[in-house]
């Protein structure tokens, strides 16, 4: 999958054991993630540079940021289940 930084709401990518959400104002990064001395580990340490390496890019591409975001909205619903 091509994980494009702040292109959609939609893209998930997962890196040994993190989860890296795509949003339109912020990637979410949670998880964890062994960098082991190993192929694997090697493996798992360059994916990583790269999605940090892209959204470091888009970040610096822009001429519009803002000092610093808000946090998200976040909005509570009741259990449909319940």
């Amino acid at each position: 999958m091509t994980f494009k930084p702040y292109a959609n709401e939609a893209d998930v990518l997962t890196i040994g054991r993190l989860t890296i959400e795509n949003r339109l104002d912020r990637i979410t990064i949670s998880g964890d993630i062994d960098l082991t001395a190993d192929q694997a580990g090697l493996a798992g340490a360059r994916d990583l540079h790269r999605l940090l390496g892209d959204v470091v890019k888009h970040l610096e591409a822009r001429q519009d940021l803002p000092k610093q975001l808000p946090p998200p909205t976040v909005e509570t619903v009741d259990n449909p289940f319940a």
